[in-house]
């Protein structure tokens, strides 16, 4: 297939040619990829570079970049080289001639590593989804700060670049500049911008941005290294509906709830199961609210070492789910915990439901033969096209992680889908579940407003 690209395409492939260190801030379905390997093609076209190194997701790595330029006409002569799987595979992978290097970040400590005493071999270093870089004391981001200065060009990709606020740009913009725009050092960028702030010792330091002056400052110094643009502004996207379907908790169960809450402890079943930190105590609140919750005595496996709590959250999901199915609509289902899965597999055993694993689950759910789609977040927040297989998505519990959550989310609400995705939030009443869902909605705000301030 021909590519023409549409003028918002042009302006960022001009971009990355223009300009040796770039981010672009791009939403889910603007084509990153295709951008990006269009302005290597063309660097490389006109001699200007000979190779790229690419850094993305695990799934992402395995499929997407190579599958994009299968396409493309003018991408298809690229010859990949995967460096994936056994450490002899990643190593053959290395040393077979290609234009483009596909890495998962899982193994960048990994390349570096490899190459500790030499420069790396590629000119081009493109990071796909910069924002999982975001932290400045990750292994992955410290070893690759210690090699950026082994490439020529250096292009960051992502749609979420600051899910907990602007005090995630650091790491991912020094991995572009150096730390020309941000500062050289983390706490720099901290003492600048941002007032530390203790709630108490079992809580972590949380740094939030001073004023108003301080977000239009970095704002300024990120103007001439980083283009956003939203799918809303270039594409036609389909409209989506937020609906939040709150179920209630006996008295006696939010009794224990509130027990554990308060007291750091909670007494299920004569078992007596605690939190050792705040930290511990949020993941135990969210699976109370989900209905069960790992014990302190046991290993999870195959259903042991979990304590059931309630049900109520479970009736709800199958009231939903029978509703839906009942007018001919898939479902997209998103869980956390392993036992959450676990119990949703029982509980519409008598529906055509699948847990997302590879490939052969995304055609089958894309040709309407799956009616639940289980999946983890994580699992498939990135490059998966799954909009052709419905348009309602169901949140069983929630992640505190937004970028996570938008991505996830991105997987229906994408260019393509035909029909207003409805995003369903099972949320217990008077429960930290309350809390998250409030939590994602400031964070996108903070998101949305540098984004917009980055458009062209």
């Amino acid at each position: 297939m021909r590519y023409i690209p549409h003028d918002y395409q042009k302006k960022c492939i001009y971009a990355i040619m223009r300009k040796n260190n770039i981010a672009l801030f791009l939403d889910m379905g603007l084509g990153k990829t295709v951008i990006t390997l269009s302005a290597f093609y063309t660097l490389k076209y006109y001699n200007k570079i000979n190779n790229c190194l690419v850094i993305a997701p695990k799934k992402v790595a395995e499929s997407v970049w190579k599958q994009e330029a299968n396409k493309w006409e003018h991408l298809k002569n690229l010859k990949f080289s995967l460096i994936l799987g056994s450490e002899k595979k990643r190593k053959k992978a290395l040393n077979t001639e290609a234009d483009v290097y596909i890495i998962n970040r899982e193994n960048t400590e990994w390349l570096c590593e490899q190459y500790k005493k030499q420069k790396m071999p590629f000119d081009m270093l493109i990071i796909d989804e910069l924002s999982s870089f975001k932290s400045s004391s990750s292994k992955r981001f410290r070893a690759l700060a210690k090699k950026r200065n082994d490439f020529k060009r250096i292009v960051g990709l992502t749609g979420t670049p600051s899910p907990n606020g602007y005090i995630d740009l650091w790491s991912e913009i020094y991995l572009i500049d150096g730390g020309l725009a941000l500062g050289s050092r983390i706490g720099q960028y901290r003492a600048r911008y941002f007032t530390g702030i203790q709630f108490n010792t079992k809580y972590p330091v949380k740094y939030e941005i001073r004023d108003n002056f301080c977000k239009q400052e970095i704002q300024k110094q990120l103007k001439p290294l980083c283009i956003s643009m939203s799918a809303e502004d270039y594409l036609k996207m389909p409209k989506v509906i937020y609906n939040k379907i709150f179920v209630e908790l006996s008295d006696e169960e939010m009794q224990k709830y509130q027990c554990m809450e308060y007291n750091y402890l909670v007494d299920l079943w004569n078992e007596v199961i605690t939190a050792s930190s705040a930290g511990v105590l949020t993941q135990k609140l969210l699976q109370l609210s989900s209905g069960a919750i790992y014990t302190d005595s046991a290993v999870y496996k195959e259903g042991k070492g979990v304590q059931l709590f309630h049900t109520q959250k479970i009736e709800r999901l199958k009231e939903v789910v029978e509703v839906l199915t009942a007018s001919g609509e898939n479902v997209l289902l998103f869980y956390i915990f392993q036992h959450e899965k676990d119990r949703i597999l029982e509980a519409l055993k008598e529906y055509k439901i699948r847990v997302l694993q590879d490939e052969k689950d995304v055609i089958d759910w894309n040709n309407g033969e799956i009616q639940i789609l289980l999946a983890q977040p994580q699992s498939a927040s990135y490059g998966l096209n799954l909009q052709k297989g419905g348009h309602h998505i169901i949140w069983f519990s929630l992640t505190w992680n937004l970028e996570h959550y938008q991505q996830a989310n991105a997987r229906l609400y994408r260019q393509g889908q035909e029909k207003p995705v409805i995003i369903h939030h099972l949320i217990a009443k008077d429960t930290v579940d309350e809390v998250v869902y409030s939590a994602l909605q400031k964070k996108e705000s903070v998101q949305d407003n540098l984004l917009k301030s980055l458009s062209l």
